[in-house]
Order: structure tokens, then C-alpha cells, then sequence
């Protein structure tokens, strides 16, 4: 993919290099100069400019990009940039960062977001899915809110330790995308057995993840 990442900051310059090294081409866009710093993710496509102007961003060839990253340390710009990328250049998926999570309800589709990334609530996420047993746990959500990433640890009361994953009744617009069993990483299929402990992970909508608790918790069966 061809991503574009404005602000070249330590979060900006972390991301670019992480997607470089997975193969990706990416343009970092900066308005400051003295955070142009070529040396700093060598392998990246530089650009001073601001990236709030329409005509910087023509300059840049944004249309021509797969992906826009907007993550600068100020949410009203990373919002502009948003929306621009979205109206005015089409790009197809829109990735902002929300610096301030007071303001994470404008990140929405209005504003040009298709997902928005607030650190607070990721790493409160991570907190949660580390402790928390027999309860789902919202990892990150997509397309808005219309799906979610969620993750449940069976109790040692589950009702399904040994049953086959075949047999859990899942409620609608609900994947197991992936059984995680100590350091292993299990794709689902119908016939895998499960064990106390087992972490499951699903995208789902979030009408129906209290439903999913139901259906995984000592009194489901």
C-alpha cells in the first residue's frame, strides 16, 4: 500500500517505520521543518507542508495514496485532515489519532474518520483484556462503531471446557477470528476442543456482545 502520514512526529515517525518494515510505501507529511528529519525513517518520502491546505495536499498527490494516517498532536487539524482526504481526494481508508479523548465523539464518519485511535481508551482496553475473566472486552472498534474487536477468557465454570467449538451458538453478525491458548494462536474450527482459560476473539456488533456473554458464561448451559 501506498500510506500517507501526516505529522512526523515520534508517533507519526514510529508508525511510518513500522510500515515500511512490513513492505509498505509511506510519505510522511510535516509542517514544522525542524521535525523533517530525513535520517529518522530513511526509507520514507518527506514532504514539508501543511497538510490543512488543499493545495499542499494536491502537491503531494494525496489521491494517489491507499491510506491516510492523520496523526498529529492536534485534534482539530488531524480532523481537517480527515475530512479532506475523504472529500476532497477519496482516499479510501482514513486512520486519525485523538489526542484529547474528550474529543473523540467528532471522529466520526462526518468528519471523514473511518478509525479513530484514542491511547487512553487502547491502553484501558489492554488493562482490561489482561484481568478480566468471563467478560467481553471491547479491543477496537471499525466502520464507526459497526463492528467491534472483542475478547473473552473462559472461566474456570465455563461450560464449554471440552466441547467443541462447533457446538457454541453464536449470536448473529458474530467471528471467531482467533483462539489464543497460552503462546499459541489457534485458527477456529468446528471441531477444536476448548479449555479453561482460552482467550476468543471476535468481531461482532456491539447489539449483540451481551448476548455473546450469555452465550459463553456458567449459565448459558
Amino acid at each position: 500500500m501506498r500510506v500517507a502520514i501526516v505529522g512526523a512526529g515520534a508517533v507519526g515517525r514510529s508508525i511510518a517505520g513500522e510500515l515500511l518494515n512490513n513492505g509498505h510505501t509511506v510519505m510522511l507529511i510535516e509542517k514544522d521543518g525542524r521535525k523533517v528529519r530525513t535520517r529518522a525513517v530513511p526509507g520514507a518520502e518527506w514532504v514539508q507542508a501543511d497538510a490543512c491546505e488543499v493545495s499542499s495536499l494536491e502537491e503531494a498527490q494525496l489521491a494517489t495514496c491507499d491510506v491516510v494516517v492523520a496523526a498529529t498532536g492536534d485534534d482539530k487539524a488531524n480532523l481537517v485532515v480527515s475530512l479532506l482526504a475523504k472529500t476532497e481526494f477519496a482516499v479510501n481508508r482514513v486512520v486519525a489519532r485523538v489526542k484529547d479523548p474528550r474529543n473523540e465523539w467528532l471522529y466520526t464518519e462526518a468528519w471523514g474518520v473511518d478509525v479513530a485511535v484514542s491511547t487512553p481508551r487502547v491502553l484501558a482496553a489492554l488493562v482490561e483484556e489482561a484481568v478480566t475473566v468471563g467478560d467481553v472486552v471491547r479491543l477496537m472498534s471499525f466502520r464507526k462503531g459497526a463492528a467491534n474487536l472483542v475478547e473473552i477468557t473462559l472461566a474456570e465454570d465455563t461450560p464449554w471446557a471440552g466441547r467443541p467449538l462447533g457446538e457454541v451458538p453464536l449470536p448473529r453478525e458474530t467471528v471467531l477470528t482467533a483462539l489464543l491458548r497460552g503462546d499459541r494462536v489457534i485458527t477456529p474450527s468446528p471441531d477444536e476442543p476448548l479449555e479453561v482459560g482460552d482467550e476468543l476473539l471476535f468481531v461482532t456488533h456491539a447489539d449483540v456482545e451481551e448476548q455473546l456473554q450469555q452465550v459463553l458464561s456458567a449459565s448459558s448451559v
